[in-house]
C-alpha cells in the first residue's frame, strides 16, 4: 500500500461458501460458527469437496428483482458473486438497491476460467446452419457475460447501478489479497470512500479429475522447488497436519466491503478491523511454475507491511500477536511459512501463533485473500485464535506455535498478518489491526 493519511476499515462481509448440513455459509455470524470450532464442509458422503449448494429459491429470495432473462444467462459463479456483495452490503447497512453504492469501487477477484471455457465450447460447437434464432442469441448473451475474466465484476456492477471503479485482478490464490490493497490505495488517496471487494471462483469436478489423470500420464516428478500436492477426493486437507499430502477444492465467494474512516463514522457503522498495509512479492526465478521454498519473498511481503508510512509508524514484529497461514496441505506450504516467519520474527519466532481456516471450505482460490482477513478480524474481535480444521497431528518441526484442531486458543491481539500464495513463487501479506488502532 502506498503511504497515505486517511484510515481504511471494514465495514461489511458477506460470503456464500459450504456450510453445515449442506446449507450455505452467508453472514459474518455463520462464518465465525464455522471457523472459531474449525468445523470441516467438505465430506460429501466419503467425497471431498467445497461444494455451495445454492437452490434458485433461495438465490432468488437473497437477490429479488433481477429479470428472468437476466438470470437465464449466469452461471453459478455470478449467483456466487451475488449474494456475497449483497450479503456484505446489507451487513455494512448499505441499501444496494437505493444508489447508495453507485460510485463506490466495485473490484473482483478471479483465477478459475471453467466458466469461460464452457461458454466457448458452447458457442464454438454451435453449428450456424441449424441452430435457431432464440438459441443463438442466448449463446451470444452468455458469451458477452461470462467470455471475458471481468464477467462477475460487471454484473455486480449492473446489480449496483455502479459508475465507479470497475475491475477484475487476477493473481491465482492471492487475488481478492492484492485486491484489498487496491482498494485500501482507492480509498486513502481520495478516489473513492468505498470499494466493495470480492473473491470468487468455481471448479468443474469432472475437469480437475481429467487433468489430474493426465498430470499422473506424464509421470511428472515434484522436486524440492514444485508441489507434491494433488487434489484429494478420497479424504480431507490436513495444513500443519503430519499427514498433509494434498488439498481438496472448493467452489464460493467472499466479499468485504472497505470504507473510509470519515465516511463509516458519518453513517455510524461498526466496524471489523481496519486495513494497515498489504504487500505482493515474487521469487526471482526464471521458471514459471517454481515454488521459491525459501520464505524470501513472503518475507519481503511482510515487511513491506510493517514498514512505517504517512499516516503510521513503523510496526515492530514482536507486536503481531498472529498470522493466519495460507498452508493448503502441502509440506512444500508448510516450509514456506517456517523459512517466512523465521526471517521476520526472528528470536521471536516461537511464540508467534499461527492456524489456517482453508479446510473448513476447501481450496477455493480467489475468496482466500478475504476469508483469511474476514476470520481474522472476527478473531481479534472475538480475543481467540481460531482453530486449524482438521489439525489432528500437528507438525513437530514447526518454529511456531499451530493452534490444532480441537477448539480456539485464547489470545488477546490487536495486529496480525495474513498471507497468500500463487503458483510461480508470488508470496502476499496483509496487514490488519483493530478498527481504532493498536
Amino acid at each position: 500500500m502506498a503511504s497515505t493519511g486517511r484510515d481504511v476499515l471494514v465495514t461489511g462481509m458477506g460470503f456464500c461458501l459450504p456450510g453445515p448440513g449442506g446449507a450455505v455459509c452467508r453472514t459474518p455470524g455463520e462464518l465465525w460458527e464455522t471457523v472459531s470450532t474449525g468445523r470441516s464442509h467438505l465430506d460429501n458422503d466419503g467425497f471431498f469437496r467445497g461444494r455451495v449448494n445454492l437452490s434458485d429459491e433461495e438465490f432468488g429470495a437473497a437477490v429479488p428483482g433481477i429479470p428472468q432473462r437476466y438470470l437465464r444467462n449466469y452461471a453459478d459463479v455470478h449467483r456466487y458473486g451475488l449474494l456475497s456483495l449483497v450479503e456484505a452490503c446489507q451487513d455494512a447497512g448499505f441499501d444496494w438497491r437505493g444508489g447508495e453504492l453507485q460510485d463506490a469501487a466495485v473490484l473482483t477477484a478471479r483465477a478459475s476460467v471453467d466458466n469461460s471455457v464452457d461458454t466457448y465450447l458452447a458457442c464454438m460447437q454451435a453449428d450456424p446452419r441449424s441452430i435457431g434464432l432464440r438459441d443463438a442469441r442466448a449463446l451470444f448473451t452468455r458469451l458477452a457475460v461470462s467470455a471475458t475474466a471481468t464477467d462477475v465484476a460487471n454484473v455486480q456492477a449492473s446489480l449496483l447501478a455502479n459508475g465507479g471503479p470497475s475491475y477484475t485482478v487476477s493473481c491465482g490464490c492471492a487475488s481478492s489479497a492484492v485486491l484489498i490493497g487496491v482498494a485500501a490505495n482507492l480509498i486513502a488517496g481520495g478516489e473513492v470512500e468505498v470499494a466493495a471487494v470480492t473473491g470468487v471462483d468455481t471448479f468443474d469436478t469432472d475437469r480437475l479429475q481429467h487433468f489430474e489423470e493426465l498430470k499422473a500420464a506424464s509421470g511428472a516428478q515434484p522436486t524440492s522447488t514444485t508441489p507434491a500436492a494433488r487434489i484429494r477426493w478420497d479424504g480431507p486437507m490436513r495444513p500443519y497436519d503430519e499427514r498433509a499430502c494434498g488439498f481438496n477444492i472448493g467452489d464460493g465467494s467472499a466479499t468485504l466491503i472497505l470504507e473510509s474512516r470519515e465516511h463509516s463514522r458519518r453513517r455510524g457503522a461498526e466496524p471489523y478491523g481496519r486495513v494497515l498495509g498489504q504487500a505482493t512479492t515474487r521469487g526471482k526465478a526464471q521458471s514459471a511454475l517454481t515454488v521459491d521454498d525459501s520464505g524470501e519473498p513472503l518475507a519481503r511481503a511482510a515487511e513491506k507491511c510493517l514498514r512505517g508510512n504517512g499516516s503510521r509508524a513503523a510496526i515492530a514484529p514482536s507486536d503481531i500477536g498472529y498470522v493466519n497461514g495460507g498452508a493448503e496441505g502441502d509440506p512444500l506450504f508448510h516450509r514456506i511459512e517456517y523459512n517466512g516467519v523465521r526471517a521476520v520474527f526472528g528470536a521471536h519466532t516461537e511464540n508467534v501463533v499461527v492456524s489456517s481456516q482453508e479446510a473448513c471450505f476447501g481450496h477455493n482460490a480467489a475468496p482466500l485473500g478475504n476469508i483469511g482477513a474476514a476470520a481474522t478480524m472476527l478473531m481479534m474481535r472475538n480475543g481467540v485464535a481460531a482453530p486449524t480444521a482438521n489439525c489432528e497431528k500437528p507438525v513437530t518441526d514447526a518454529p511456531f506455535e499451530i493452534v490444532a484442531a480441537g477448539g480456539p486458543r485464547p489470545l488477546d491481539f490487536d495486529l496480525a498478518l495474513s498471507f497468500n500464495y500463487q503458483l510461480g513463487g508470488v508470496s502476499s501479506a496483509l496487514l490488519v489491526g483493530s478498527p481504532e488502532g493498536c
